[in-house]
């Protein structure tokens, strides 16, 4: 697999983020949509210093409120989702990551999303590009990734799969041998971190502040990797924290401490 690390698992400013990443080995970067606020950081030079750290944008995240609006916010969504591919293009990545959307205003209803996600990845493809969906832990209609993959198996579109994150399977208590079912052709990213015991926090709470490097926190994370593994997939493995402690750490030390950790995961 290919070991990558989204950008929002180290503190700084995202030049030492990268020389982080590449100095310890890494090969790839998630770019979070916050990576291009500061001044200067247009999606074309975050593009060039990914570049010149000797990196490759494997994903760009995260696109949200997208499945299941009424018009006119539909359209709107995909007007931004066009802006993205825009942004990808600069970036020079085909994986756009697409949250299930918690928004109040998604409506229920499968045969309105697999429409919603079969439109999109036909506009995905006319770009070259693909579309991961993630099942959030919270999300309003879709929580569960069990039922993003049947809505994923529906869409039946190859540029439309799903992406993985231990904190939104492991978070509700999911089985992983479900995972086994996913073809490894259909699975576009998995995203690996450990998290502090829940302790009544809400979810999204509990995942933006007490997600933490695999083997710090309290769940065994073996399983989902071998499930995952056992499907085929042979493509990213990303470290994705939120970890308040490790704010006064250098990111050095973060970024090897998290490729040690994935090595063994896959090691079992």
């Amino acid at each position: 697999m290919q070991l990558t690390m989204a950008t929002v698992t180290l503190h700084g400013g995202l030049d030492s983020k990268l020389a982080a990443m590449a100095g310890v080995g890494f090969s790839g970067v998630e770019i979070f949509a916050t990576d291009l606020e500061p001044a200067g950081h247009d999606p074309a030079t975050v593009g060039r210093m990914v570049a010149d750290s000797g990196l490759a944008v494997t994903t760009f995240m995260p696109f949200r409120e997208f499945e299941g609006l009424p018009e006119p916010q539909r359209s709107k969504a995909f007007d931004r989702a066009e802006q993205a591919f825009d942004i990808m293009q600069a970036l020079e990545t085909d994986l756009l990551l697409v949250c299930t959307n918690v928004s109040p205003d998604a409506q229920p209803g499968t045969a309105r999303a697999v429409d919603d996600f079969r439109e999109l990845g036909e506009r995905a493809a006319a770009r070259g590009m693909r579309i991961g969906i993630e099942p959030l832990a919270w999300g309003r209609h879709i929580s569960d990734y069990r039922d993003g993959w049947d809505i994923i198996r529906q869409v039946d579109h190859p540029n439309v799969g799903i992406v993985l994150d231990t904190f939104h399977v492991l978070g509700l208590d999911l089985p992983v041998d479900a995972i086994r079912d996913i073809p490894g052709e259909k699975i576009f990213d998995i995203q690996i971190t450990d998290m502090t015991p829940r302790l009544g926090r809400d979810l999204p709470t509990w995942s933006r502040h007490h997600r933490c490097l695999p083997g710090r926190g309290a769940y065994d994370l073996v399983p989902f990797v071998m499930a995952v593994v056992a499907t085929g997939y042979a493509g990213v493995m990303s470290l994705k924290i939120f970890d308040d402690n490790a704010v006064n750490q250098p990111p050095q030390r973060i970024a090897a401490d998290g490729l040690r950790s994935l090595k063994g995961l896959l090691a079992g």
